[in-house]
């Protein structure tokens, strides 16, 4: 029987038996949202996200990940330019069913190879570089640098301290320093007080702002 006191591990959770151990397919994330197990799921918006989204009510937004969605439709609710998307198809499907009037803003696609329009002013970040395979952190930063223009903010919750096995992946704040600084400056570092149980005490809010020229793209 799982232990209701220990953060879930999506990736090998106490009396689950899943076919898909990983997380770089859709299929992982398939399987999860179709069995209804998402730990990593606040079920609400965290305060952070909104007092920054309210402070930045004119910039287009993106959610790569978004899985639920919770925060696309307050976002949408606001009066907000978003778009979200999630390469698993049943986290699209419940995305868009809980969005209901809003549920053209999510979208299936590839994070690495989509192309939003209009351009966000900001990303949101929020469990998408923690359920990412290690292999895939380069790739997330330069991503990251291509799809934001000089100025632009990549904003949100970073799970710390790196973690045997996931997801969730944690990251040493060394080492995302290391990943982010050569595009980004750190603008924001703030504790985080309303985590939920699989990220409680190893949460930062952080905001980084697109370095103009930065880092090398090619």
């Amino acid at each position: 029987m799982s232990d209701p006191t220990k953060p879930a591990n999506p990736a090998n959770p106490d009396g689950a038996d899943f076919i898909a151990r990983d997380p770089n397919s859709p299929a992982f994330w398939d399987e999860r949202f179709e069995r209804g197990f998402t730990p990593w799921d606040q079920a609400g918006v965290p305060a952070a996200f909104e007092a920054f989204a309210t402070r930045h009510v004119e910039s287009a937004v993106l959610i790569p990940g978004c899985g639920s969605a919770w925060e696309a439709l307050w976002l949408a609710r606001q009066g907000h330019r978003v778009q979200a998307i999630d390469f698993s198809p049943a986290a699209v499907a419940t995305a868009r069913a809980q969005l209901g009037q809003y549920a053209q803003i999510v979208e299936q696609a590839d994070f690495f190879a989509w192309q939003p329009t209009p351009e966000p002013g900001w990303i949101y970040e929020r469990a998408f570089l923690c359920a990412l395979p290690v292999a895939r952190r380069a790739d997330y930063a330069r991503r990251m640098a291509e799809l934001l223009p000089p100025g632009a903010l990549l904003a949100g919750f970073y799970f710390l301290g790196a973690t045997p096995k996931g997801p969730p992946f944690g990251i040493e704040r060394a080492e995302l320093d290391t990943l982010l600084s050569p595009y980004f400056d750190l603008l924001e570092d703030e504790p985080v007080s309303d985590s939920i149980a699989v990220f409680a005490g190893r949460e930062r809010w952080l905001t980084w702002r697109r370095r103009d020229g930065g880092g090398d793209l090619s």
